[in-house]
């Protein structure tokens, strides 16, 4: 399981999924509003609202939620949030960028802090892991939008730079740059993407053995948990037979 994918399995044994839901509508909502605030409401003349609202579509967020997310960016009475990116080691030697939408900075930097001090990790400064990631545009389909080898032509015809598919979803990843076009083409031929923002992808990876890998996923999960976190990206990966021990 690699670092710049969610926890998925993991979600799965949790339960709690009413939770997990809600939360995530949250920062869909989040999202939304602010690609709202810093351009036009008009997701045709926004490609940051364009893509949130794929997004949110994706993960069956109801319209009515999507309409009030926006509508309250053109009423000017939401939060200023402003985003934030922190950056940390977890267990194993592990790098952790966590990406985060907050009206308050005290408040988040606090809690992303005290979520690494209590799981085997430490916050360390701006720019302490980001030279170990490239910062590119990724956007992900589920497995049934076709087979391996279609989504790789279809992602070549569209501009994108590299894919990398597995039993779940395919990833495809793009210049930074050409994330809003990339995606754009991908949605004529494939439909809306499940999701497609500026990502975090390691230049090399991290093998987290079984007595880190427990704690890693908590620390992953309690800053997922948090709502102000957008997202979390890491080097790690697990292998099948730890998750499997883990199960």
């Amino acid at each position: 399981m690699a670092g710049h994918s969610k926890f998925k399995n993991i979600m799965h044994r949790k339960g709690a999924q009413d939770k997990k839901r809600s939360s995530m509508f949250s920062k869909l909502s989040r999202e939304i509003t602010v690609a709202a605030k810093m351009g036009m409401p008009d997701p045709d003349m926004n490609p940051r609202l364009r893509l949130a609202i794929n997004a949110a579509k994706a993960q069956s967020m109801p319209k009515d939620n999507i309409q009030r997310a926006v509508d309250k960016a053109s009423k000017g009475d939401t939060e200023n949030y402003e985003e934030v990116r922190y950056e940390g080691y977890g267990p194993g030697g592990t790098a952790i960028i966590v990406e985060a939408l907050t009206d308050n900075r005290n408040r988040t930097a606090t809690n992303v802090r005290t979520a690494f001090a209590k799981n085997g990790g430490n916050l360390g400064s701006s720019g302490a892991v980001s030279h170990g990631f490239d910062r590119l545009g990724l956007i992900t389909y589920p497995a049934s939008a076709g087979d391996a080898e279609a989504i790789f032509e279809a992602a070549l015809e569209a501009g994108a730079e590299d894919v990398s598919s597995n039993e779940d979803e395919h990833e495809i990843w793009t210049a930074m740059d050409a994330l809003h076009e990339v995606a754009k083409a991908l949605e004529a031929t494939l439909g809306a993407a499940d999701g497609a923002k500026l990502a975090w992808k390691p230049t090399t990876t991290v093998e987290v053995d079984e007595g880190n890998a427990a704690t890693l996923m908590k620390l992953v999960d309690t800053l997922e948990e948090d709502d102000d976190v957008q997202t979390v990206w890491g080097n790690y990966e697990v292998s099948d037979e730890v998750m499997e021990k883990l199960g």
